[in-house]
């Protein structure tokens, strides 16, 4: 590991990309970390319409992704959800922070976790993403990455959060009740029918 580590974030806008399939606790708490460890004054949720390393994996649509999202943050004043990657594809990281500066988001943080931020010279126009962006990298035991030349890196480490959509997307479709996803994205869940909920939960439970 290797991280050119900032001193303090010129940021206070964190991107926060992913396929939020479904969104759950840990993205919160990544994101909660970053607005009251680091100063980060906006979390910018962008659920990704097309995600180019994981072509055809999202399960649920994108709208209901969105949506899903949005229930989500609404009880925090720092979250947001943005909609810029509706009709992307595919969605690559430099074409939504372009789009994100251009609409004067800037400077931006960009959210991400080790695992993902040891790929990033497998991105198309990665040296510009790197010129662009200032990266808070979320670490756990035992993640490693070599940061690229001139990244601005800050990271937020402490944080073991063993939770995955793939996870949850199995417990809904077992039955599973005790979920680590907000209440309301639960209710959104059954009462769409997403994961295979509607079948066992029916639709008196939604």
């Amino acid at each position: 590991m290797n991280p050119a580590s900032a001193a303090a974030l010129e940021a206070r806008t964190a991107l926060f990309g992913g396929t939020f399939d479904p969104i759950h606790n840990a993205h919160l708490a990544v994101a909660g970390e970053a607005v009251s460890r680091l100063g980060i004054e906006r979390v910018l949720f962008v659920p990704a319409a097309n995600p180019p390393h994981k072509p055809g994996a999202a399960i649920a649509s994108w709208e209901d992704r969105v949506r899903m999202a949005e229930l989500a943050c609404a009880s925090d004043p720092h979250f947001e959800v943005s909609r810029i990657e509706e009709h992307s594809n595919p969605s690559y990281s430099i074409a939504t922070i372009e789009k994100l500066l251009a609409l004067g988001s800037g400077p931006l943080a960009f959210l991400i976790g080790a695992d993902a931020f040891a790929d990033i010279r497998t991105w198309r126009r990665w040296q510009d993403v790197v010129r662009l962006v200032e990266f808070i990298v979320v670490t756990r035991p035992g993640a490693r990455y070599d940061a690229p030349p001139n990244a601005r890196v800050c990271e937020l480490n402490g944080l073991d959060l063993p939770v995955s959509s793939s996870a949850i997307r199995q417990g809904i479709a077992r039955g599973a009740r005790d979920l680590p996803i907000p209440a309301a994205v639960l209710r959104y869940i059954r009462e769409r029918g997403l994961y295979g909920a509607e079948a066992l939960y029916g639709a008196s439970e939604a």
